[in-house]
Order: structure tokens, then C-alpha cells, then sequence
């Protein structure tokens, strides 16, 4: 069992094949552990970041944490690209409230809600390849950690950034979409695509009686 001043076990988090680890993997369903100073100071951990940028970048995807290659840590990176945003259409992207922003590093994240409000929207996951589910968040959250220079940062994030931030802070305490879904909307990509896309949210929620 690792500590908070010692890498997980295995020599070098760089030699980890960056390929996503999928659902059934023990170590999306455990909770990860901190990062220490220490460690955030060691060119294998900056390393390690960028590992987790680009392997999020090539998926594609709009967020990733560690325990998704395969590291137990509280680390996950965000980004949220314009030409990510290309095939919704006004509607979409206004009752998301999806707007793209840079990439941004969190380190032992604290995540907390702000107000009362709640959306419901499809989510998917890039370790539950091929299938989507609607999750009901907080629209609005506050999250403070470090960054990857250790550098403590807050952001308070409402929309479609706020799910982002909700999703991948559940990875890192063993939690999947799938555990918070209504399952009566659990479908395949191409199948919500095709009956539900580009229409309004209360729409695909009367239809699906959710």
C-alpha cells in the first residue's frame, strides 16, 4: 500500500502504457491517493501530466484522471477544445451552457457544490467505451487543489465545465457515471445520437420518463 510520500507500486509513472483503462479495472473502483509535495516536484510526475494531457487529447476527450491509465493518484486534467464543441448546435450548447476553455491541472481536488440547482445531461466516459448515460449534477461547483508546479489554484465552474470537474473528481474516489445514471437512459452512443440528437433536454426527458 502506497503512502502519501511514495510513488504507487511500480517504478516509474511515465513507463505506464497510456492506453485507458476500462470499466472492471480494480483501480477505477478504489480511492486514490494524495500526492505529495515531494512527489509533484519530480520530473516523472511533470511527465506523467503531460502523459495524461495528450493521451486525453488523442482519445478525444474533454477530461482524464489518473486512476484512467491505470495510477491511483488525485490528479486529473480538463480541457475543453473549440473544435469539440462543432457538431452541437445552438440549442445544445446553450442549455449546457458548453463553452471551451484551456487545458487545466488539478491536484488533490476538493470539489464543492454551489447552490441548490441541478441539470441533467447525457454523459459518457473514455472507460465505458461506446455507451452513454444522464447524470444529474450541480450546475455550479467551487474546486481549490494545486496545480501541476503545486501552485494552489480555485475555480468555481458552472455548466458543462462544472460536470467535467464532477466527473473526473468522481473517478479519483472510485466512482463511475454508470453508479449515478438513470439507468431507464443508459443506451449506446449511436442509438442516443440518433433518436435524441439535437433536441431540446425536457424533450429526451419526457421520452425517456425521466
Amino acid at each position: 500500500m502506497p503512502t502519501s510520500s511514495t510513488f504507487p507500486p511500480f517504478a516509474d509513472p511515465t513507463e505506464i502504457e497510456s492506453s485507458i483503462v476500462q470499466v472492471g479495472a480494480p483501480v477505477l473502483r478504489s480511492r486514490a491517493h494524495d500526492v505529495s509535495p515531494e512527489q509533484m516536484q519530480t520530473p516523472s510526475f511533470r511527465a506523467f501530466v503531460e502523459r495524461m494531457i495528450e493521451t486525453m487529447r488523442k482519445a478525444p476527450g474533454v477530461g482524464l484522471a489518473a486512476p484512467q491509465i491505470g495510477v491511483p493518484w488525485r490528479l486529473i486534467v480538463l480541457e475543453d477544445r473549440p473544435d469539440l464543441l462543432v457538431n452541437l448546435n445552438d440549442l445544445e450548447r446553450r442549455e449546457r451552457e458548453r463553452v471551451p476553455f484551456s487545458v487545466r491541472v488539478f491536484v488533490n481536488p476538493v470539489l464543492t457544490p454551489v447552490g441548490e440547482e441541478r441539470t441533467m445531461f447525457f454523459e459518457g466516459c473514455l472507460s465505458v467505451k461506446g455507451f452513454v448515460g444522464m447524470v444529474e449534477r450541480a450546475r455550479e461547483v467551487e474546486v481549490t487543489g494545486v496545480d501541476e508546479r503545486g501552485q494552489v489554484q480555485t475555480w468555481r465552474a458552472a455548466g458543462w465545465p462544472a460536470r467535467i470537474l464532477q466527473h473526473e473528481a468522481d473517478h479519483i474516489d472510485g466512482t463511475l457515471y454508470v453508479d449515478r445514471m438513470k439507468t431507464r437512459s443508459f443506451s449506446t452512443v449511436d442509438q442516443a445520437k440518433e433518436r435524441f440528437g439535437g433536441k431540446p433536454i425536457e424533450e429526451i426527458r419526457r421520452a425517456l420518463g425521466i
